[in-house]
């Protein structure tokens, strides 16, 4: 080997040992960042069914399976660059006379000082990973995550947004949610129970019933269901109805479930017991 070539070496080898590794961790970030967003462009494509539903047939659906695309790409994304940097660095520092050693070490009390003086910060960015990976909810879902109710707008990896019922949107902190009630996957329930008089006829009512939940359009999912007396008292006997429906049809088939029933038992001539409350719905997963 020449001279020059070797006495070039000793002196700019630490430099290009550097500027090496540096090419080389833009060149790796920017083939795992070209892999990510394949995966991302595949799954977005993708057509993900749930009993027979197509995502695609839904746009909340498909900005929910969206964002929740999105984000786990960032986050494998952003750990990419962190890691790649930090061997960079480690590299860089080696080359200069730095003890690797030293440079592990301190990271290790940076991070835990980090961790220590933002421990909230770094609950709600492990709680959030575990919402997004878990698919515990998404965009367009009604949830009740106990401090807020209502449809979710955003899934963050700090914050997640809800929209009330009221038009007021919540600001919940990932790592404060400690339960979750998501009423928009799979199926749902329209529960009706209907209180009538306690001398009426148990089987004719029944009938009438079944009869009113036959009759709304094709919104329901399966037959419904008469689920016997709920309840009895001197007031009047409390029957219930069960009708299976998709999540985003509960509440218009709970409505009408109510109209035919109101007009079958206006036909059958039922009377409803006395009260206030004699008639609701509760709407369940």
């Amino acid at each position: 080997m020449p001279a020059w070539i070797v006495s070039f070496y000793s002196e700019w080898g630490p430099g290009l040992r550097i500027l090496l590794s540096i090419l080389a961790a833009l060149l790796l970030r920017g083939l795992l960042q070209l892999a990510i967003n394949r995966v991302v462009k595949s799954v977005t494509k993708s057509v993900r069914k749930i009993e027979g539903i197509t995502k695609e047939a839904s746009p909340l659906a498909q900005a929910r399976l969206l964002q929740r695309t999105r984000t786990i790409a960032s986050v494998l994304g952003n750990l990419a660059t962190w890691g790649l940097s930090f061997t960079v660095i480690s590299i860089a520092l080696t080359e200069v006379g730095v003890s690797a050693g030293a440079i592990v070490a301190g990271a290790g009390i940076l991070g835990a000082g980090l961790g220590f003086g933002a421990q909230s910060l770094v609950k709600d960015l492990i709680s959030g990973l575990f919402i997004v990976f878990e698919d515990q909810y998404g965009v367009g879902d009604f949830v009740d995550l106990g401090q807020a109710e209502g449809v979710v707008e955003s899934v963050g990896l700090r914050v997640t947004q809800v929209r009330d019922l009221e038009g007021t949107l919540w600001f919940v902190r990932n790592g404060e949610i400690m339960r979750v009630g998501n009423q928009s996957q799979g199926w749902a329930r329209a529960v009706l129970d209907v209180a009538i008089e306690y001398k009426s006829n148990i089987s004719k009512a029944q009938e009438a019933l079944l009869k009113a939940a036959k009759s709304i359009d094709g919104k329901a999912l399966g037959e419904p269901e008469i689920w016997g007396i709920n309840s009895i008292s001197g007031d009047g006997i409390v029957l219930r109805l069960v009708q299976k429906t998709k999540p985003e049809d509960k509440d218009d088939v709970a409505r009408k479930l109510r109209m035919a029933v109101k007009e079958e038992f206006d036909k059958a001539n039922i009377k409803l017991a006395p009260s206030s409350n004699a008639i609701y719905v509760n709407v369940k997963n």
